[in-house]
C-alpha cells in the first residue's frame, strides 16, 4: 500500500528542519495577525510529545516557536497591562497611567511574581529551549506594539482542565475513594473541569482559563513547563510514560499600532488585532489489548479513542460536503477537542497535521489506519482567513519620533542647555537683552565726578529709545499678525461654512444608507431566518434519508442472508433427497431381491414336499425304506433336488464380493479398549488398516471404510462379535461422515449343546418308530438351513431326506 503526502521527514531528521517546513510559516501568520492550529497525530509511543517538545539539547516545535516570535517582536514589546485580555475572548488596550497602576498593584500583591527574563533558567529545562539559530520574521510591522499571552489546558475523559490554575492536587494518581468520589481532605481539591462558549466572532474559547502574559522565551516555556508536570501521564505496556490527555499550548498574539507621533498606543479597540496559535498535542491511538489496560487507564484509553474517532468523522464529513457539494452537519459537539477547533475547520485559520509513525511490526494495522486517515485529511480545504484592515496611518512613525528626539537631545547637549522648554525660552530672553548697549559703570568715588552720571544717561536714553522703537515694531507686528488672523477666521470659517454644506449633504447621504442598510439588514434577518428553517428541514430530512437508508440497507442485507439461508437449504435438502432416494432404491432393490429368494425357496419347499407326498401316497405298503447311515452321508454326499427355476419377470440378485471391495481400499479399524480376546482360529483381519481406539477426524480424513468390532453377550452365554461397516465420506462443511452399510456376526458354539435326530449306533429302530419316521412329513422336511440373500450356497444344502 502507498501513501502520499506533502511532505516526508526520516527517523534522522533534525528539530530544525521540521520546524522551518511545518512551524515557520505558522508563526509568520500569526505575526501578520492570521490563526493557526499545529497537532501530531499518531500511535501511541510514536514520539508525538518529543516532536511536540523536544529533548535536552535539541528543542522541539514548541521551545522554537517561542524563541522566534520573541526574536521577531523583541524590541517593538509594549509594556506590561497596556493590553489586558477580558473575560470573554476579547482584549482591551489601556493607558501609561493605567498599565503602571496595574503594574504597581501587582508588584504590591504577596503572590509570587511571573518570572522574568533576568532570572536564572531553571536546569531542567534550560538546554530545551538554548536555540541557537536565532530565526525571526521579516517585515515586522514597526509601528505596532505587540504583547503575548500563554494558556495551558488539557482535555481528560472529555472533559477540559486549566493546567495553570493554582490547586493543589495530584495529576498521577488523585486522591479518589473506590466510590469514584473525591476524598474528603482539607488539603486536596479537585480540579474543577472548564466550560467552552462562544464569543461575539462565533469563535471558541474556555471561560475561566488562566492567561499570563509574558516578554520572554524563558519565562514562556517556564509557564508552559510548570503546566507540564501537571499534565496527566501514566505507564502502559506500550509506553512508560504515556499522555492519557490531550494537551493544548495557545500562543495569543495582541497588537496596536501607535498613534500619529509614534509615542504611544492607539486608543481605539476596532484597530486592536489578536492572533492565536494553538499547539496540540495529541494522546495516542491504542488497542487496550494491547496496553492490557484495565480500570481507569481502560476508561481513559476509550475516551481517547472517541474524541479521535470524532474527529476523524468530522474530517470525512467536512470532505463528503466539499468534493459532493452536500450540506451534511458536522458533529463537532460530539467531543470537546473538535468543538475547541471547529473556527479552523470553518475557515479561521491554517491547520497543520504532524503524523508521527512508529516502524515497529506490532504497530503495523494501526499505523495504516492513521496514514490512511492523514491522506485522506489533505483533500480538506480550508478557507483562507480575511486580511486585516489598515490604520490609515503614515507608515515609519515609530523611527521618526525616534530620531526627532534624538536629534532634539544632540542639538540642546551641543549648545549646553537644559532640555526642557522653560529654560530654554529664558535662554532666548537672555539672547534678546544682549543686544541693548551695555552699562557703564555706576560707581561714584568723587563728589565732584560729573561723568558717570552723564555717561548712564545717555545709555539709558539710547535703551528707551531702542525699547520704543522694539515696541512700535511690536505693535506694527502685533497689528499686522491681528489682520492676519482676521483673514486666516474669515477663510477658515468660509471653510467651515462650506464643510458644513458637504457634511450635511453626506449626512443626508449616509442616512439614506444607513435606511438602506436597515432595510438590508431586516431581509438578511429573514433570509437567515428562511436559511435556518431550511437547515433544520434538511437536517431533519437528511436524519429520515439516513435512517430509510440504515433501514434499507439492513432488510437487502436480511433478504441477502435470508435467499443465502434458502439456497443453502435448497442444496442441503437436494442432497438429503438425493442421498435418500439412493438409499432407498438400495433398499428396495435388496428387499426385491429377498423376497424373490425367499419366494422361490418357498415353491421350491412346497414343491419337495409335494413330491414327497406323492411319493409316500402311491408307494407300496409293504416295502421299508432303508435308512441310510452317517457313514455313508459322509463318503457320498447326498444327492441334491433340482431347485425350480427362477421366476421368470424377477431381477437377477446382485452378489456381495467383500474380499474384492476391500481390497484396494484403507480402512479404520475401530476397536474399543473394552473388547475381549476371542482366542478363535478365524479372526477378522483387514488390509491397509488403520487400527484405532476412538473414532478421529484425523483417521477419517485418511481412509474411505471404516469398521467397528463390538462385543455383546447372546442368549446362550456365548460372546457374539459384530463387525459394523461402513463407507466414509465428506460433508459440506467440510468434515466426514459415516453410512453404515452391513453387519457381520462371529460366533461361537458348543458342539455339545446340539440334539441330534438320529445315532449311527441305533441300528434297529422299532417298526412304529420307522413308520413313524417315513409317514411324518413334517419331520422329514424340517431338516434344512435357509440361507440369507447374497449367500454363495443354494438352498437345501444340508436336507438329507432321499426321495423314494
Amino acid at each position: 500500500t502507498q501513501y502520499s503526502f506533502k511532505e516526508v521527514f526520516g527517523t534522522l531528521v533534525v528539530q530544525k528542519e521540521l520546524f522551518d517546513v511545518v512551524a515557520k510559516p505558522l508563526v509568520e501568520d500569526l505575526i501578520r495577525g492570521k490563526n493557526g492550529l499545529l497537532f501530531t497525530y499518531g500511535v501511541t509511543g510514536s514520539g508525538k510529545t518529543h516532536t511536540m517538545t523536544g529533548s535536552p539539547g535539541d528543542g522541539g516545535l514548541l521551545p522554537r516557536c517561542l524563541d522566534m516570535i520573541f526574536n521577531s517582536i523583541g524590541p517593538f514589546q509594549a509594556k506590561r497591562f497596556v493590553f489586558k485580555l477580558d473575560e470573554k475572548n476579547g482584549v482591551d488596550v489601556q493607558c501609561e497611567v493605567d498599565a503602571l497602576l496595574e503594574r504597581q498593584k501587582r508588584d504590591a500583591m504577596p503572590v509570587p511574581k511571573t518570572p522574568s527574563g533576568k532570572r536564572q533558567i531553571d536546569p531542567e529545562f534550560a538546554d530545551m529551549i538554548n536555540v541557537q539559530d536565532h530565526c525571526k520574521v521579516e517585515d515586522v510591522d514597526e509601528d505596532n506594539v505587540y504583547s503575548v499571552f500563554v494558556s495551558y489546558i488539557e482535555i481528560y475523559n472529555n472533559y477540559i482542565y486549566d493546567l495553570l490554575e493554582e490547586a493543589p492536587f495530584e495529576p498521577i494518581k488523585p486522591k479518589w475513594n473506590s466510590c469514584n468520589t473525591p476524598v474528603r481532605n482539607g488539603d486536596f481539591i479537585p480540579p474543577q473541569s472548564k466550560i467552552l462558549r462562544e464569543d461575539q466572532n462565533h469563535n471558541m474559547y474556555v471561560t475561566g482559563c488562566t492567561e499570563v502574559e509574558v516578554k520572554s522565551t524563558e519565562e514562556a516555556f517556564e509557564v508552559f513547563w510548570r503546566g507540564q508536570k501537571k499534565r496527566r501521564i501514566a505507564n502502559t505496556q506500550l509506553n512508560r510514560e504515556s499522555s492519557r490527555s490531550h494537551s493544548v499550548f495557545i500562543i495569543k498574539l495582541a497588537q496596536a499600532p501607535l498613534d500619529a507621533d509614534g509615542d504611544n498606543v492607539l486608543q481605539e479597540k476596532e484597530q486592536i488585532t489578536l492572533s492565536q496559535l494553538s499547539l496540540v498535542d495529541l494522546a495516542g491511538s491504542e488497542r487496550t489489548n494491547r496496553t492490557k489496560a484495565e480500570g481507569n487507564r481502560l476508561r481513559e484509553a476509550g475516551n481517547i479513542n472517541q474524541s479521535l474517532m470524532t474527529l476523524r468523522t468530522c474530517i470525512e464529513v467536512l470532505r463528503e460536503n466539499q468534493m459532493y457539494g452536500t450540506n451534511k452537519m458536522v458533529p463537532y459537539r460530539d467531543s470537546k477537542l473538535t468543538h475547541l477547533f471547529k473556527n479552523y475547520f470553518d475557515g479561521e485559520g491554517k491547520v497543520r497535521m504532524i503524523v508521527c509513525v512508529n516502524p515497529k511490526a506490532e504497530d503495523y494495522e494501526e499505523s495504516l489506519q492513521v496514514m490512511r486517515f492523514a491522506e485522506m485529511t489533505q483533500e480538506v480545504e480550508v478557507a483562507r482567513p480575511v486580511d486585516r484592515p489598515l490604520c490609515g496611518l503614515t507608515p515609519g512613525r515609530r523611527f521618526r519620533n525616534q530620531a526627532f528626539r534624538e536629534e532634539l537631545s544632540r542639538k540642546l547637549e551641543m549648545r549646553g542647555g537644559p532640555i526642557n522648554g522653560e529654560t530654554e525660552e529664558q535662554s532666548v530672553a537672555d539672547m534678546f537683552l544682549q543686544n541693548f548697549p551695555p552699562l557703564p559703570s555706576c560707581e561714584l568715588l568723587d563728589v565732584n565726578d560729573d561723568q558717570t552720571l552723564p555717561k548712564l544717561i545717555e545709555v539709558l536714553e539710547k535703551r528707551h529709545q531702542l525699547r520704543q522703537m522694539l515696541s512700535e515694531e511690536f505693535a506694527k507686528n502685533v497689528l499686522a499678525f491681528k489682520t492676519m488672523l482676521q483673514e486666516f477666521d474669515s477663510s477658515v470659517l468660509s471653510k467651515e461654512n462650506y464643510i458644513q454644506g458637504k457634511l450635511s449633504e453626506k449626512e443626508k447621504t449616509i442616512a439614506g444608507q444607513k435606511t438602506e442598510l436597515e432595510r438590508l439588514e431586516k431581509k438578511i434577518k429573514a433570509l437567515e431566518y428562511k436559511i435556518e428553517i431550511l437547515e433544520k428541514t434538511t437536517t431533519i430530512y437528511e436524519e429520515d434519508k439516513r435512517n430509510l437508508q440504515q433501514e434499507l440497507e439492513s432488510k437487502s442485507q436480511k433478504l441477502q442472508r435470508q435467499a443465502s439461508d434458502k439456497r443453502r437449504l435448497e442444496a442441503r435438502l437436494q442432497g438429503m433427497v438425493a442421498e435418500t432416494t439412493m438409499k432407498w432404491e438400495k433398499e428396495c432393490e435388496r428387499r426385491v431381491a429377498a423376497k424373490q429368494l425367499e419366494m422361490q425357496n418357498k415353491l421350491w419347499v412346497k414343491d419337495e414336499k409335494l413330491k414327497q407326498l406323492k411319493a409316500i401316497v402311491t408307494e407300496p405298503k409293504n416295502e421299508k425304506p432303508e435308512r441310510p447311515s452317517r457313514e455313508r452321508d459322509r463318503e457320498k454326499p447326498a444327492r441334491r433336488s433340482v431347485s425350480p427355476p427362477p421366476v421368470p419377470n424377477a431381477p437377477p440378485v446382485r452378489l456381495r464380493h467383500r474380499r474384492s471391495r476391500s481390497a484396494g481400499e484403507r480402512w479404520v479399524d475401530h476397536k474399543p479398549p473394552s473388547n475381549l480376546p476371542t482366542e478363535t482360529v478365524m479372526q477378522p483381519h483387514v488390509p491397509h488398516a488403520i487400527t484405532v481406539a476412538a473414532a478421529s477426524e484425523k483417521a477419517l480424513a485418511k481412509c474411505d471404510k471404516y469398521m467397528l468390532t463390538h462385543q455383546e453377550l447372546a442368549s446362550d452365554g456365548e460372546i457374539e462379535t459384530k463387525l459394523i461397516k461402513g463407507d466414509v465420506f465428506k460433508t459440506r462443511g467440510g468434515g466426514q461422515a459415516v453410512q453404515f452399510t452391513e453387519i457381520e456376526t462371529l460366533k461361537q458354539e458348543s458342539p455339545t449343546g446340539r440334539k441330534r435326530r438320529s445315532s449311527p449306533c441305533n441300528r434297529d429302530p422299532p417298526e412304529d418308530a420307522a413308520d413313524s419316521e417315513w409317514t411324518d412329513v413334517e419331520t422329514r422336511c424340517s431338516v434344512a438351513v435357509e440361507m440369507r440373500a447374497g449367500s454363495a450356497l443354494g438352498p437345501g444344502y444340508q436336507h438329507h431326506a432321499q426321495p423314494k
